[in-house]
């Protein structure tokens, strides 16, 4: 194999020839570039490869079920990919193009070890990508990205014979008809349903009307331009877009998917966005009457009412806070027995007996569905407004680029560490606690708190930040957050604010 050579660029007949692969691609969790500016197709089919050959070295069947997202040139990425992996001797089954949940489906459905889904989730257009795993439902984490990366970039990929071809065009409808079961809805429902023109499309609307569901489509068109928003569900811009569609229709709730369909965001009968993990709470308020003393697991960027909700106390949750990243989670929800696992992010883990312990937008649909099919006469703003109240920021995201956010990082934890060792107040209150375990969570003595982790995904720092009292606070803990962030100079301008 060809060691990927960092003096190719686009345009030049080494481009068309040999690999190019920039090495901050291999993120925490799965692989992300800029095509083809760090990424080229000699270099996918490089990747390819080096997957393959990991398999081999771990003693894996070889055999991997493939698929790609609704973008223009996602078929190109998995093809190349494709060819990289049948080098090493790898039988791939196509799955043609997919739903990232629906790739982890097809590891169960068609028995097979491995799985690699051509995707580059949420990020926008121009971003492609792979999300891989071995052990089902559990994908790649630092441990087997960093074995991938050194195989890809130091050039051992090993070519093998026994290499082979499949598509399967069947799985589609087996993972519809997974999802939905025998459960048909008993109270009328009607709900916006959107995928801002992304993968979603061809999924979502058929899923709420086998269940029943009154269907309210808000851009389902298949369009891999995404000519309304880029689908992400947790940017303002698309849960604005869910809210008008709510208050224009009169729909009961509003559901949205982002563009691989792993995460699923919600806004309310009253055209109220609630943030993941607030619906998370509200899942597991239900999920914990039908399995008292469950455990469940929050991300660092959730609310801290997983630990501190009355309702929750009461049926026995066990409340868990783990690594913000779908690999982080689903490992730590698998390790620990929890029953579900929940991120700010909208990504959302369901485990035995309810789901299969992977992330899938459309098990979240169903099952928020059925939550409100068991509370008739509750609406989803009732469910919201039954919570303990706080105040929340959205995921905010300064730009840090992948060479500097880890340092940059570093050093911010240090100076808010040190913060609490002075006895140095936030917002006018107390440090309780600085947890470290992604990034700097400093928790006050009221149970707010304030979020700097990095992004495993793009270039940006992360931060979040939550009062129980009131807004004012909520903007005071932020000013004081950001006070630390803005003393370096690596760190530029918010994605949004609020």
């Amino acid at each position: 194999m060809t060691k990927p050579a960092a003096t190719v660029t686009p345009n030049t007949w080494e481009f068309l020839r040999d690999p190019m692969i920039k090495p901050t691609g291999f993120r925490e969790y799965d692989a992300r570039w800029k095509y083809p500016d760090e990424i080229n197709l000699p270099g996918v089919t490089a990747l390819g490869l080096g997957l393959g050959t990991q398999m081999r070295r771990r003693g894996i069947d070889p055999v991997i079920a493939v698929g790609n997202d609704y973008r223009d040139y996602s078929l190109s990425i998995k093809n190349a990919l494709i060819v990289g992996l049948m080098q090493a001797g790898i039988q791939v089954k196509d799955i043609g193009p997919a739903l990232s949940p629906m790739a982890y489906f097809s590891q169960f459905h068609l028995d097979v070890p491995a799985v690699a889904m051509v995707t580059a989730s949420h990020n926008p257009n121009g971003w492609t990508g792979v999300k891989m795993g071995f052990d089902r439902p559990l994908t790649h984490g630092p441990d087997e990205m960093s074995e991938l990366r050194d195989i890809v970039l130091n050039g051992s990929g090993e070519a093998r014979p026994g290499g082979g071809y499949e598509f399967v065009d069947d799985v589609q409808e087996a993972y519809l008809q997974d999802l939905v079961g025998d459960f048909r809805m008993t109270r009328p429902l009607k709900v916006v349903c959107a995928t801002g023109n992304g993968t979603a499309a061809a999924f979502a609307p058929e899923l709420f009307r086998r269940i029943g569901v009154e269907v309210v489509e808000s851009h389902t068109t298949l369009d891999y331009t995404f000519p309304n928003y880029n689908p992400n569900p947790e940017a303002m811009e698309m849960l604005h877009d869910m809210a008008d569609s709510v208050k224009a229709s009169g729909a009961d709730l509003a559901l949205g998917f982002d563009g691989d369909g792993d995460r699923c965001g919600v806004v309310d009968d009253e055209g109220e966005e609630i943030f993941a993990d607030k619906v998370g709470v509200i899942m597991a308020r239900d999920l914990s009457k039908l399995y008292p003393n469950a455990t469940f697991v929050a991300d660092v960027k959730s609310t801290g009412l997983f630990a501190s909700d009355p309702e929750l106390q009461a049926n026995g949750v066990t409340a868990d806070y783990w690594k913000t990243g779908h690999s982080h989670m689903k490992r730590r929800v698998k390790e620990i027995g929890a029953l579900a696992g929940f991120e700010k992010s909208g990504h959302y883990f369901l485990a035995e007996p309810i789901g299969r312990g992977y992330d899938c937008g459309m098990r979240v649909a169903v099952e928020i569905c059925k939550l409100l099919d068991r509370n008739p006469d509750m609406k989803m703003s009732d469910l919201r407004k039954a919570l303990p109240k706080t105040h929340s920021t959205p995921t905010m995201s300064p730009y840090c680029s992948d060479t500097e956010k880890y340092s940059t990082l570093d050093r911010i934890v240090a100076k808010l560490t040190a913060k609490a060792v002075a006895n140095e107040p936030i917002a006018g209150r107390a440090i309780k606690e600085v947890v470290t375990v992604n990034g700097a969570r400093v928790i006050l003595d009221n149970g707010g708190w304030g979020l700097v982790r990095a992004s495993s995904n793009t270039p940006n720092l992360v931060v979040v930040c939550e009062s129980p009292e009131s807004e004012d606070e909520l903007r005071a803990i932020f000013a004081d957050i950001d006070a630390i962030v803005r003393t370096e100079d690596t760190v530029g301008e918010y994605d949004q604010t609020f």
